[in-house]
């Protein structure tokens, strides 16, 4: 779990474009987050596990 400082940190608009970076919306983790959900690969999972983020199906062979 992230500090609670981090994630408004990351909230804010940096002073410098370049210096902006994801954080997951769940959990604050700042890497492995896919951009297209916001999430890092950890909440991701669980939710697609659990059937939670619509259109997404666990594949199994």
């Amino acid at each position: 779990m992230a500090k609670t400082s981090l994630k408004v940190k990351a909230s804010r608009p940096p002073k410098y474009k370049t210096r902006a970076y994801n954080r997951c919306q769940l959990c604050g983790r700042p890497k492995a987050v896919y951009r297209k959900f916001q999430i890092c690969r950890l909440c991701f999972r669980k939710l697609a596990s659990n059937g939670q983020i619509p259109g997404l199906v666990k594949a199994s062979w």
